[in-house]
């Protein structure tokens, strides 16, 4: 009987996390607070840099497309 050899491969398990947060002063002691935050695994090909820029330009544009609702909603 043959032995039956399995390989078994891991998965990168190595993951950034990148939070950004907009404060913005309404006045009369009132503020707004919007967090974005992302988390996601280095994927293959990247190193831990390429992922956190990856990522964080990711989280930025996301942060400045809610900002920019944001203040729509505001100026009503």
């Amino acid at each position: 009987m043959s032995e039956l050899k399995t390989k078994v491969v891991e998965a990168n398990t190595t993951s950034v996390r990148v939070e950004l947060q907009y404060v913005r002063n309404l006045g009369n002691y009132e503020s707004l607070r919007v967090t974005i935050g992302v988390e996601d695994a280095v994927r293959l090909g990247e190193n831990v840099n390429d992922a956190t820029d990856r990522v964080y330009l990711f989280v930025e544009e996301k942060l400045i497309e809610k900002m920019g609702e944001i203040e729509k909603e505001l100026k009503k």
